[in-house]
C-alpha cells in the first residue's frame, strides 16, 4: 500500500468519526460548542456567586483557558485508549499500520478541539483582550498537546488490547488530573515546580500567559512542554512497535 493510500485511510477514519459522533443528533456539531458553553455557565455562576474569588479577573475566559485543553486531552486520550479495541474488525480485516488508528481518533478530536479554540478566541476578543502577536505562539502550543496525547494513546491503546481494564485506569487518572490542573484556581507560586511538570497545566499556564496578560509563555515552558510531548510521541511509537505483534490473537 502507497503512503497516498494510508493518507487517504487516515482522512476517511477521521471523517467516520466526526460523522458517527454526531449521527441521528440534530444540534450535530454544534455539540461541540454547547457542552463546554454549559459547564463553563455552570461553573463559573457557582464560583463567582457563592466562591466568589476576586483574585481572578475575567474569570469566564480565565476558566475557559483551563477547560478546553482539559475536555480536549480526557476526550481524546480516553477514546483513543479503547480505539484499537473499538475497531477489531478493521483491523482483522485490512492490512494497514496498526499505528494509524489511536492517532486516527485524536485526530478526529481534534476537529472538535478547532471549533472549541475558535470559541475561546472569540471570548478573548469579547472580553476586550485583544489580538497581540503572542497568538503566534498558539498553534504550536496545541501541536504539542496533539502530540502529546497521540503519544500517550499509542502507548495504552496496545496495553489495553492485552489488559482490557486499561481504558478504566486511564478515566480514573483523569479525573484526578481535573484538580491536578489548575481550571478553577491560581496555581500556587510554592506548587510552581511541580505544575511545570505536567503538560497540561503548562498548556494551561501559556494559554493564561497570552490570552489573559499579553505576554509570551516563559521559554523553559515552551522547552519542556515541546521536549517532553516530542519524547512521549517518540515512547509511544516504539512501544506500540513492540506490542502490535501479538494483537491479532488478543483482539
Amino acid at each position: 500500500m502507497w503512503n497516498g493510500d494510508y493518507g487517504f485511510l487516515l482522512h476517511n477514519l477521521i471523517a467516520k468519526d466526526f460523522k458517527v459522533r454526531y449521527r441521528n443528533m440534530s444540534l450535530g456539531m454544534f455539540w461541540s460548542l454547547l457542552n463546554p458553553l454549559v459547564t463553563m455557565g455552570v461553573l463559573t455562576f457557582v464560583f463567582t456567586t457563592f466562591m466568589p474569588n476576586p483574585v481572578i479577573p475575567h474569570y469566564p475566559l480565565f476558566f475557559l483557558c483551563g477547560l478546553i485543553p482539559y475536555n480536549f486531552f480526557v476526550l481524546a486520550w480516553g477514546t483513543g485508549t479503547s480505539s484499537l479495541a473499538d475497531n477489531t474488525n478493521l483491523i482483522k480485516r485490512v492490512s494497514v499500520p496498526r499505528e494509524i488508528i489511536p492517532i486516527a481518533t485524536v485526530l478526529g478530536n481534534s476537529l472538535h478541539l478547532l471549533i472549541q479554540v475558535a470559541l475561546l478566541l472569540a471570548f478573548a476578543l469579547f472580553g476586550g483582550q485583544g489580538v497581540n502577536r503572542y497568538w503566534f505562539w498558539l498553534p504550536l502550543i496545541w501541536a504539542m498537546e496533539v502530540a502529546l496525547v497521540c503519544g500517550l494513546s499509542l502507548i495504552s491503546s496496545a496495553v489495553n488490547v492485552y489488559v482490557r481494564d486499561t481504558r478504566y485506569l486511564v478515566e480514573s487518572f483523569n479525573a484526578v488530573l481535573f484538580w491536578l490542573v489548575p481550571i478553577v484556581y491560581l496555581p500556587p507560586p510554592k506548587y510552581k515546580a511541580m505544575f511545570a511538570l505536567n503538560p497540561v497545566a503548562a498548556l494551561v499556564v501559556a494559554l493564561r500567559d497570552i490570552l489573559l496578560d499579553g505576554k509570551p509563555p516563559a521559554a523553559s515552558l515552551l522547552w519542556k512542554l515541546s521536549l517532553g510531548s516530542t519524547a512521549v510521541l517518540v515512547l509511544g511509537l516504539l512501544l506500540f512497535q513492540r506490542m502490535k505483534r501479538n494483537f491479532y490473537d488478543y483482539l
